[in-house]
């Protein structure tokens, strides 16, 4: 089955509600990223955590910045159509790749990912930055969910730590919101959420509140992310070492991230 195209309404609804889920359209990558992420786990990179402890069973790994290292995950990059759909959703002519993210949860895995936005741990800001979320196993209850609309909320949550919840930054008066419960007040919230299939793809803003359940189902579930970034993001400082640290950059507050690092995947039309 041929992958379908981005459509005017997916744009839509990513503007309106911070995340919109495509369907089918990585179905022609679904193996590579496969071969990709058991590279991962066979290989751990420098960054690799382990977040679920003995008490709660299971296992949920993540690690990331490994793109260069795993030619799967290079090859996704460089040439499957995630960088133009990361363009035509964003509305920008130019695509840099931020970071990929591996995330697998085993099964009978009952840590859940807390609500968070992925922005706060970044030393990135602008409007135009998306995260892509790729299974490559069907996915129902361990799916991602989201807080519709909150991408414009006026202030950012507080990170924290997810093998134990604490704070990500220094304690005191940061300017950080408390971190939202939904599910305690679904009055308030309107949650997305979709069951999924490998191919499918949810694409998300930086700033859009998310989190997942436990994973209890009979399968693993492993998913490659894949961070964009658009014509006006540039770097920023935060109150402490960000996620993913990269040290040792030498960028300056309100400059592109430098391209031999960060590569420029979609350049604009010249004319």
């Amino acid at each position: 089955m041929a992958a379908r195209r981005l459509t005017d309404d997916d744009v839509l609804a990513f503007e309106r509600d911070g995340a919109v889920c495509l369907r089918g359209v990585m179905n022609d990558w679904v193996d590579t990223i496969a071969a990709g992420i058991e590279r991962n786990l066979a290989e751990p990179g420098e960054f690799a955590s382990e977040n679920a402890s003995a008490e709660e069973g299971g296992r949920f790994f993540d690690d990331y910045c490994n793109w260069q290292r795993i030619p799967e995950f290079e090859r996704v990059v460089r040439e499957s159509p995630a960088a133009d759909i990361a363009g035509d959703i964003m509305r920008s002519q130019r695509v840099q790749l931020f970071h990929d993210h591996v995330l697998v949860k085993d099964a009978g895995t009952a840590k859940a990912t807390p609500w968070h936005q992925d922005l706060p741990y970044y030393f990135v800001d602008g409007d135009q930055m998306v995260s892509f979320w790729i299974p490559v196993d069907p996915v129902e209850e361990a799916t991602l969910r989201f807080i519709a609309g909150s991408h414009r909320w006026p202030r950012l949550i507080r990170p924290t730590r997810w093998a134990d919840d604490s704070a990500f930054y220094a304690d005191g008066d940061d300017g950080f919101m408390d971190t939202p419960d939904p599910d305690a007040e679904p009055e308030n919230y309107r949650v997305l959420e979709w069951t999924l299939t490998p191919g499918d793809l949810i694409v998300f803003h930086y700033r859009t509140a998310h989190g997942a359940r436990g994973n209890m189902a009979r399968r693993q579930r492993r998913v490659l992310s894949l961070r964009w970034l658009g014509d006006d993001a540039r770097y920023v400082e935060r109150p402490g070492r960000t996620s993913p640290p990269f040290p040792g950059h030498c960028m300056q507050p309100g400059q592109r991230l430098r391209e031999d690092w960060f590569p420029v995947v979609r350049e604009p039309a010249r004319v």
